[in-house]
């Protein structure tokens, strides 16, 4: 006769069930201290991430701030209205176009830079040299938007500025130019103080992709005659390929949303035909208009829109290069 099954009619017995109930238990107690660990950001993730996703209704409703919390629950439905009048607002569309401007022009500049920066320092031989590279380029990504955009602020400035005093001497121009006043150069100015700002740091994940790679990869193309660039082209690039992947997958997923703290203090209202984007009009119409209905609808449509991006830009990532985020 047949050993007797731990599971009779795919139904777990009762001494199966028992056992799961002392591996439970007993991980819990020896893993006690580490578990509790977790508490504080479980707290934090459930009261500032989960129970603010009521908030979400006021996307469908005629909210009115007066109404506090209550009204969250007890305003009038309006369907998609909020939607609508988000889409016939006038500054709807050069919004979306700045944002979607800004984004992927500074993807298709800063995603490559930040990866040749980093295959570039790779290559050098010196420790000493190279550790003051990074410094110097890691140090601008810990000061503030604050501080840093304050900084290019002043180097702007046509009365003084360290920008136009150069380009009067060298005779590039006649009169200094009001750079942040003029709305066609704010596309330049953002994502060129961003690429300074973050290019050091961005290379940090490139450089600990690299490190992963196998040595023995370059000691075989090295015999085989490959100089630097064929190594570097044939052994590190196919080696960092997922790492890039990944964020390009990120970059994509993330077209409609701003560094909103870089882009609110380097905006002005001479700029502001090119500097609106999403994150400052969310910002404008929901705390300094109390629209809040109006602003949780266009966060809410601009998360559905970020998780399609990611999904496509997931799928086209696994069919082109086998490698993708799941």
């Amino acid at each position: 006769m047949m050993a007797q099954s731990a599971y009779e009619g795919g139904i777990p017995s009762a001494k199966t069930k028992n056992k799961k109930s002392y591996k439970l238990g007993h991980d819990f107690r020896t893993q006690f201290e580490l578990k509790t660990m977790l508490w504080p950001a479980i707290i934090l993730v459930t009261i500032f991430d989960f129970v603010p996703m009521y908030g979400l209704l006021m996307a469908f409703k005629a909210y009115d701030p007066i109404t506090g919390i209550k009204g969250i629950f007890t305003s009038q439905w309006n369907n998609f209205e909020n939607f609508m009048t988000i889409f016939r607002h006038f500054e709807f569309w050069p919004m979306v176009k700045n944002t979607l401007g800004i984004n992927l022009l500074g993807s298709l500049i800063g995603i490559p830079a930040t990866l040749i920066f980093a295959l570039l320092l790779n290559e050098i031989t010196s420790r000493r040299f190279k550790s003051f590279i990074q410094t110097v380029t890691y140090l601008p990504h810990f000061l503030s938007w604050v501080i840093f955009g304050g900084l290019f602020i002043t180097l702007l400035n046509p009365d003084g500025g360290v920008v136009n005093y150069l380009l009067l001497k060298l005779g590039l121009i006649d009169e200094p130019i009001l750079f942040l006043g003029e709305p066609q150069y704010f596309w330049g100015i953002a994502i060129g103080t961003n690429l300074l700002k973050e290019l050091g740091w961005g290379a940090i994940l490139y450089l600990a992709a690299i490190a992963g790679i196998d040595q023995s990869l370059y000691e075989a193309a090295a015999i085989d005659g490959a100089g630097r660039f064929k190594r570097m082209w044939h052994v590190t690039l196919p080696g960092i390929l997922p790492t890039l992947m990944i964020l390009v997958i990120f970059a994509v997923s993330g077209m409609l949303n701003n560094n909103f703290t870089q882009i609110y203090v380097l905006q002005n209202p001479l700029n502001l035909p090119t500097s609106q984007v999403i994150d400052t009009y969310v910002y404008r119409t929901g705390l300094q208009q109390f629209q809040f209905a109006s602003a949780t609808a266009i966060g809410l449509m601009k998360s559905v829109f970020a998780l399609f991006l990611l999904l496509g830009a997931n799928y086209l990532s696994k069919k082109l290069t086998k490698s993708g985020l799941f």
